[in-house]
This record gives structure tokens, sequence and C-alpha cells, in this order.
């Protein structure tokens, strides 16, 4: 029996990996298929190092949550999809979600766990789980990180659409524009001017820094600071911006 065609597809060029949903059939949704080819995409683009992982779809939605015919014919198992969600979330390179179709439900919580979140003024988005009888659970984790409770309370309980301006309002998506592509490539470029090692760090510290007590938040922040001024990277950074030219990462292969 044929393997049925891939609904994940890869391209990693100039130090970017572009991982494209492409399960149109079903509005990208989470399905087993689309989540084990998601995790390899991840895999591939770690193997080869790349400085930023880019999540974008063909087709009018970026993602329409859960496979709900898959989830009425088989036990649930939420595994897959928090793995997703964790390794998005907890891989060292700069991951962004570059939407340029509707979001809802799960698919939400796939976009808000990446780093920077791109989308089109138009794009619209719906928490819609209660109203088949379930709740926002594992994707409240990664939204909650971004957006205080009050703030999206409305849309969680009610499960009504909102637009782009009001998930920027909230702190759901960080860019809305009317070029996802532009922005997104001037995103990469920016992270790719930087060290590899200071770009990975910062994001660390994105994630841990808020939830530290203050005084031990500048324990370790001074101690990383001293260890990184004290790098080649800083070295050879200082050098580069006294001399006006783009600093020459040592590994970096971009």
């Amino acid at each position: 029996m044929e393997d049925p065609p891939a609904v994940v597809h890869t391209a990693i060029e100039s130090g970017v990996a572009r991982i494209t949903l492409d399960s149109q059939h079903n509005r990208n949704a989470l399905s087993r298929q689309l989540l084990d080819e998601l995790h390899a995409a991840v895999d591939g683009a770690e193997a080869a190092a790349v400085r930023a992982i880019v999540v974008r779809h063909e087709g009018p939605a970026f993602c329409a949550g859960a496979d709900l015919k898959e989830r009425s014919d088989t036990p649930a198992d939420a595994g897959p999809f928090v793995r997703v969600l964790q390794r998005l979330m907890d891989t060292p390179r700069p991951t962004i979600a570059a939407v340029d179709g509707a979001v809802r439900a799960g698919g939400i919580g796939l976009m808000a766990a990446c780093d920077l979140v791109v989308v089109d003024t138009a794009t619209t988005f719906a928490l819609t789980e209660i109203r088949i009888g379930v709740a926002p659970a594992i994707i409240s984790v990664p939204i909650l990180r971004r957006v205080p409770p009050t703030k999206i309370a409305a849309a969680m309980l009610t499960g009504e659409a909102f637009d782009a301006a009001a998930a920027r309002s909230m702190g759901l998506v960080t860019h809305v524009t009317d070029d996802v592509a532009g922005t997104v490539a001037a995103l990469c470029d920016g992270i790719r001017a930087g060290s590899p090692r200071a770009v990975a760090e910062t994001k660390t510290l994105l994630h841990t820094v808020p939830a530290l007590d203050r005084d031990a938040a500048f324990a370790a922040m001074a101690m990383l600071s001293d260890e990184l001024f004290s790098s080649p990277d800083a070295a050879e950074g200082m050098l580069a911006f006294r001399e006006k030219r783009r600093p020459d990462w040592s590994g970096d292969s971009t």
C-alpha cells in the first residue's frame, strides 16, 4: 500500500528552514500524519543547524485545529501535539509563524508556540473548543505565556472570532502586515545578523527571566553577561563594529 502524500514540506535556504503545512483538504488540521511530519521537519531543521525556523502554510487556512474526524474515530492522545508545541518553544533557534489565512482552535496554539508571529491584516482567529464540548486546554499553555488571561477570557469563553488588530493588542501576535513574506524575510535577516549563541541565549532569557525572583534574575543575568562579553563572539562583534563590517561568527555558515 502506498504511503499517503506528504502534508508537510521543508525547504532550507540561507540558514532558514521553511516548514510548510500543506494538508489543504482539511484546512491543515492537526492530524497524526501532520504532527508526525512536523516532528520530522523540526528534526531536519535542527540537524541542519539552521538559524531560524519558519512555520508557514498553503491554502486559505493556517491551521483549523484538531482533526475532528480522526479524533472521533480514535482514542484521545494529546502527546504528539504537546511535543510539537514543546519543540517549537524549546529549540534554541527562533521560530516564526507566517500566517496568511484563518487560524482556529489548536492552530492558535501552534502559532502561539512560535517566538514571533507574523499575520496578514485580514487574518481571523477563533478559540472554538467550547462549541464542541471541550476546552482550549493544551493550547492554553503557550497562549497564556503570551497573553494576560483577562485579555483572552472572552475569546476562550465564547468562541467568537476576533481579528488581527485584536490579536496584536492582546499580545497573541507580534506583527500585523500586508506583506507576510517580506516581514518574515526581514526578521530572518535580523536573526542571521546576530551571533548564533547570542540569539539562542536571548531566546532562553525571554522565557526564563520573567519567572525568576528579581535578585535571582540579576545574579543569573550578570553571570551570563560577563560570560558573553568575554566570549570570542563578543570580541569579533565589537571589532566588526569598530571596523564597520559584518561580523564573521565562528561556525556560522550563513
